[in-house]
């Protein structure tokens, strides 16, 4: 038996730079034909943002993952040279009760074992050293768990005041608090999930307004790092089963979620999310999520559920 799928509604999102403001008529008009000619009733279009975001709205018929891969590519393949994210999903279902974010190189700007070491050595050899290991973890060549381990040893000794100093070194990803304090405001639970440590993860999580927050522990002996972490080990799997568990204590579906991540250590969460995005991401973390936000700041993230500008939180 065959089973005919009806008519649905969905939405492409168009996002830029907010700083070169490229989306413009010109650009919506471009992928609304592409969604005409690849037979798909364009039924309207909205500037979210002016020069930043639009919303392009149609409806098609068949599975929804064929239909969205098919207006993407088909939107994709007329502004090839726009510098413009792409986002095509069904109406219904945009705008997320749960928000799961990593923190480094996604909330945060920073990576904070590259900003501990180059408070440790003036000639800047351990954070050379610090940042390769972390660029092979986030790419998935080595174990994320045994990369950690390896860039914490290197830390032995260092006394504990190098935290503090680290922390007045943190800068927040643009959009990132908006982000937050707007899911926030209009009820929705959010959450940081980061294979950082706790001085940094929690400075970070109040600093932004999360509601929650986990993280590894540094063991510190006498007033200096040991160059160990502390079990358990917060890791991918940790990442996945606390956002499980927390939607789930928050009485929110897996479907009402969105989880936002840069590397190899989010893309188990990024999978299981209803939404996931991968933010200037590594490849392969790219290449599982359903979002790719490569141009755009952490507002887009607002932009794809439908938000306009005058709605968030700045």
């Amino acid at each position: 038996m065959v089973i005919k799928v009806g008519n649905m509604d969905f939405v492409v999102t168009l996002i830029c730079d907010p700083v070169a403001m490229t989306i413009d008529g010109t650009t919506c008009a471009a992928a609304s034909d592409a969604l005409k000619n690849a037979d798909m009733a364009v039924t309207g279009m909205d500037f979210l943002a002016p020069g930043i975001a639009c919303d392009i709205f149609f409806r098609a018929s068949g599975p929804p993952k064929i239909v969205t891969a098919r207006a993407e590519e088909s939107v994709r393949l007329v502004l090839t040279h726009n510098l413009v994210d792409v986002v095509v999903q069904p109406q219904q279902g945009r705008r997320k009760r749960f928000l799961a974010a990593d923190m480094e190189s996604t909330i945060i700007v920073n990576e904070m074992l590259n900003e501990l070491a180059a408070l440790v050595d003036g000639d800047g050899k351990m954070e050379k050293q610090i940042s390769r290991i972390t660029a092979r973890a986030m790419r998935g060549d080595v174990d994320f768990s045994d990369a950690l381990r390896e860039r914490v040893a290197l830390l032995e000794g260092c006394p504990c005041t190098l935290v503090e100093k680290a922390k007045s070194r943190i800068s927040f990803m643009p959009g990132a608090v908006s982000l937050v304090r707007t899911m926030r405001r209009d009820g929705a639970f959010t959450l940081l999930l980061s294979g950082g440590f706790s001085p940094f993860t929690e400075y970070v999580a109040a600093a932004a307004g999360f509601d929650q927050v986990t993280g590894n522990t540094l063991e510190v002996r006498n007033g200096r790092l040991t160059g160990r972490v502390l079990d358990p080990l917060f890791d991918s799997s940790g990442k996945l089963e606390t956002l499980r568990r927390v939607a789930l204590e928050k009485g929110v579906a897996l479907s009402e979620t969105m989880a936002v991540g840069d590397g190899v250590n989010d893309m188990p969460m990024l999978k299981a999310a209803g939404t996931g995005v991968a933010f200037h991401a590594k490849p392969v973390a790219a290449e599982v999520a359903q979002v790719r936000i490569s141009h755009g700041d952490l507002m887009a993230l607002l932009y794809l559920q439908g938000y306009r500008s005058e709605e968030i939180v700045i």
